[in-house]
């Protein structure tokens, strides 16, 4: 049994040290992805916390094949919702992810692209997409959309130019729009 493995049965036993065990783990993780959306450190910070107690209530019924992409995608939603919640405290506040916007196009809709895409089929339209593309094209994807990261980084990650991931994320859009289009989703 790997190691994630035996942090996901720590949880479906509801022994408590597994919320150490996540914190050594996911912490780096959680706080970078919540740093990337939130652009501060403490909001980050106490995102990161949230999402170890949201793990906790949430393992069992949950039974997440990866707790990587469990854990990434919980803190993404919290530090979504928690730039809402300070935009509508302080009118005129921190800008939302642009990177989101980037998306509109290829996920037309009269909704906000956040609650479209909390719907359950048009996320597992989006994942059985994911599965079909390289590997490479997948991980791009995933890098900038999810993970919010700059295409320079994502650029040195994979030892490309910045020109090569523009083109990649730009075909895999395209490709997205087709393939919700074909599944009634647009």
């Amino acid at each position: 049994m790997n190691e994630e493995a035996r942090l996901l049965q720590m949880f479906c036993d509801r022994d408590e040290r597994a919320l150490a065990a996540a914190e050594q783990r996911y912490g780096k993780l959680s706080r970078s992805v919540a740093f990337r959306i939130l652009g501060d450190e403490r909001d980050a910070e106490e995102c990161a916390n949230d999402v170890l107690m949201k793990l906790w209530d949430s393992i069992p019924p949950a039974a997440p094949r990866s707790l990587t992409a469990f854990v990434s995608g919980i803190t993404r939603n919290l530090a979504l919702d928690r730039l809402s919640a300070k935009q509508a405290e302080k009118r005129g506040g921190a800008a939302k992810p642009e990177d989101l916007d980037t998306l509109a196009p290829y996920l037309a809709s009269d909704e906000n692209i956040e609650e479209k895409a909390e719907e359950t089929a048009l996320h597992d339209a989006v994942m059985q997409f994911l599965r079909t593309l390289p590997k490479e094209a997948r991980m791009v994807f995933l890098a900038r959309y999810y993970a919010m990261l700059p295409i320079r980084e994502i650029a040195a990650q994979h030892g490309a130019s910045q020109g090569k991931i523009k083109m990649i994320l730009k075909r895999t859009k395209e490709k997205l729009k087709v393939y919700l289009k074909e599944e009634g989703l647009l």
